[in-house]
């Protein structure tokens, strides 16, 4: 009898697999469907009833969301990158191991919250 045991690796593994694919399907739902930036933004100079400001705001706020998905995409990537590579859970700064209740509450996280403390403080 085999008992099949998840390393805490797969566990986030699986987790950031879901997150990538729920936020791919809430871009797409958002968007209508896959749609390009280009569409996207073409769509904004179809609305000629539209006043010039709210076809602007409304660019603004889509780009503005766009760059946050991208970012967030990005981040998880990252993430499963770093699991692929066997660097997983380790400060990119600074090496030492991530805290577990760390990687739960933020997946993503690529330091440990010392150095991310310091980086944030850079900005």
């Amino acid at each position: 009898m085999s008992t099949s045991t998840s390393s805490p690796h797969d566990i986030y593994k699986a987790q950031l697999i879901e997150a990538r694919s729920q936020l791919l399907a809430r871009i797409a739902f958002e968007r209508g469907g896959v749609v390009s930036r280009a569409d996207m933004a073409a769509e904004h100079f179809d609305n000629s009833f539209q006043s010039r400001a709210q076809i602007r705001s409304e660019r603004e706020t889509e780009f503005a969301m766009n760059e946050h998905e991208t970012a967030e995409l990005g981040d998880i990537d990252a993430a499963l990158e770093r699991i692929q590579a066997g660097t997983y859970g380790q400060c990119t700064d600074c090496g030492v191991t991530i805290a577990p209740a760390r990687l739960n509450a933020y997946p993503t996280a690529k330091r440990c919250l010392d150095c991310q403390t310091v980086a944030e403080l850079r900005r």
